[in-house]
């Protein structure tokens, strides 16, 4: 990362558990990259990922997530992290834009004032928040509780074209 910093280019970071990759977070990853030259992704570590999410979580072990992550286009870093919150690698790395999914606004952020400390800017990036490992969870188990995986897909002038 210093020698893209040293090159000129912008850094963006966004963060997450990203177990059991799904749309939602595809699409959050993508537009977040659309924000800077390089894109730094921060994964909660297995310990992590279980203190928030619960005991049985996560699915796929922080190794497999950060290889499944660090294969996504438009993925430039992963970076696993232990802490409850991104506060530390964001001081330590400091990146131009801070991006979070669209359940948050720049107001609630967690995050928001180390961010504006260090002159950095904060972008809500993503779809709605129509998807969730946890319901994805729920269909695989049966218990799909009337989901019929609505908010799949995305308008037309937002999705990539499929290669075939």
């Amino acid at each position: 990362m210093q020698a893209d910093r040293a090159a000129g280019r912008t850094i963006a970071f966004a963060n997450g558990g990203f177990d059991l990759l799904h749309v939602g977070h595809v699409r959050y990853l993508q537009a977040a990259a659309r924000e800077a030259d390089r894109l730094v992704v921060a994964i909660n570590d297995d310990r992590s990922v279980a203190a928030l999410k619960g005991p049985n979580r996560p699915v796929i072990s922080e190794r497999a997530r950060a290889e499944i992550v660090a294969a996504l286009r438009g993925v430039d870093y992963v970076v696993l992290f232990p802490e409850p919150t991104v506060t530390p690698l964001l001081l330590a790395l400091k990146p131009d834009v801070h991006c979070k999914g669209t359940d948050y606004t720049v107001d609630t952020v967690p995050e928001r004032e180390t961010v504006r400390g260090y002159g950095g800017r904060i972008a809500i990036v993503g779809d709605p928040k129509d998807h969730s490992t946890r319901d994805l969870l729920a269909r695989i188990r049966g218990d799909d509780r009337g989901q019929s995986g609505a908010g799949d897909e995305a308008p037309a002038e937002r999705r990539p074209p499929i290669k075939q």
